[in-house]
């Protein structure tokens, strides 16, 4: 059967990384999660106080950094790994939500990882869910989705996410931040968010989980089937 790309694109806390990594497996597909590595790269830049301004102090951060991801067999879950250590849950703090908007706009931060995942999608029947997936990454994509949601409902899913692993953050200071993170990202000039033309566009303000999967894998496999 031949395999094809998936690009999903759309603000966070739309349900992107759960949703794409449920299409991967119900298609047998590799689930890359670009956003774990824009949320690892910035853990490592908080980390080596790497000054932002500063080019060589940039690049410096960038040579001493690895991101892989390995399956956890405990709870059949991809964990996100910086320079061999499992930053799984760190990655997903406030810490980093509150500044990797700021990183992931450095021209050389994002030319490193567009390059990684390119690397990781060359031989197709992959999901990748993002920002720029279906406009950088791969705008050859076969598959092109952008999804949206009501920044309210984005906030309750996130703060639930979070208290899931144990840390406890105001519904209002959530908002904002998705809304200061909607801004830098829908108007950075490098790689900017926005929604590729030919991606079909899914508000999942108002759908269950199952049937953002169903819709998103019933549009691939008759993409595969009619694929020559």
């Amino acid at each position: 059967m031949k395999k094809i790309v998936i690009a999903i694109d759309g603000f966070s806390g739309c349900g992107k990384s759960s949703t794409a990594k449920q299409v991967a497996k119900k298609l047998g597909y590799t689930y890359i999660d670009s956003g774990a590595m824009y949320r690892a790269a910035t853990l490592h830049f908080i980390r080596k106080f790497t000054e932002l301004t500063n080019p060589k102090d940039i690049r410096r951060a960038l040579d001493s950094m690895e991101i892989t991801f390995h399956q956890n067999e405990s709870n059949d879950h991809q964990d996100t790994y910086l320079n061999g250590l499992n930053v799984e849950k760190k990655i997903r703090s406030m810490e980093v939500s509150e500044k990797v908007s700021e990183i992931s706009k450095i021209k050389e931060v994002r030319h490193e990882l567009v390059a990684q995942q390119q690397r990781l999608g060359k031989h197709k029947g992959v999901v990748m869910d993002g920002r720029d997936i279906g406009t950088v990454v791969f705008p050859e994509a076969e598959l092109k989705v952008f999804m949206t949601a009501d920044t309210k409902i984005r906030a309750e899913r996130r703060q639930k996410e979070l208290l899931e692993k144990g840390e406890l953050v105001e519904l209002d200071k959530i908002i904002h931040n998705l809304e200061e993170r909607d801004r830098i990202d829908s108007s950075r000039s490098e790689s900017p968010l926005k929604k590729a033309d030919d991606a079909i566009e899914i508000d999942t303000s108002l759908l269950e989980f199952e049937a953002q999967i169903d819709q998103i894998t019933a549009l691939a496999k008759k993409i595969i089937e009619e694929k020559p």
